[in-house]
């Protein structure tokens, strides 16, 4: 499982010219899923998330969490994580999982995430044309491969 992670001080989800989910300070997080993602991933990512001190303490040192800046959380699934640029000019995606794993396992880690901040996640939607609107504190931009946990 792969993650982007933005500090942000505002972001959004658009679907159909509707905004689906807004937060102000916090962190928009993509995600991008394949087959070999299991639950520890899940876990061990959601907890990395929530304790990510990536916000300026009062001494502007990024020294605080999500949760100790209290901000909000926005996950958004991004099958081109997983792109593979190696051949041609063309990615390929074959290393994204399909909808039929890669949704339980993007639901399961919103559903984490939430339980283990106890901040309400806003997100977008599995498989949607979205829009997405960030402005970057900082910029502070984190990735966040599972399967380099070493």
């Amino acid at each position: 499982m792969r993650l982007v992670i933005q500090r942000v001080s505002e972001a959004s989800v658009t679907i159909e010219g509707k905004i689906k989910s807004a937060i102000e300070t916090g962190l928009l997080i993509l995600v991008g899923i394949e087959d070999a993602d299991t639950t520890e991933d899940i876990d061990w990512l959601c907890n990395k998330v929530i304790n990510l001190r990536i916000f300026p303490d009062e001494n502007g040192v990024m020294n605080r969490s999500v949760l100790e800046a209290q901000g909000g959380l926005l996950v958004v699934s991004q099958f081109t994580l997983h792109a593979s640029t190696k051949k041609g000019n063309r990615p390929s995606y074959i290393r994204a999982s399909k909808p039929d794993f890669a949704i339980p396992m993007y639901e399961a880690f919103v559903q984490k995430l939430e339980a283990l901040s106890g901040i309400p996640v806003g997100t977008g939607e599995f498989g949607a044309d979205m829009k997405v609107r960030l402005l970057n504190d900082g910029p502070v931009t984190i990735l966040i491969d599972s399967k380099n946990k070493e």
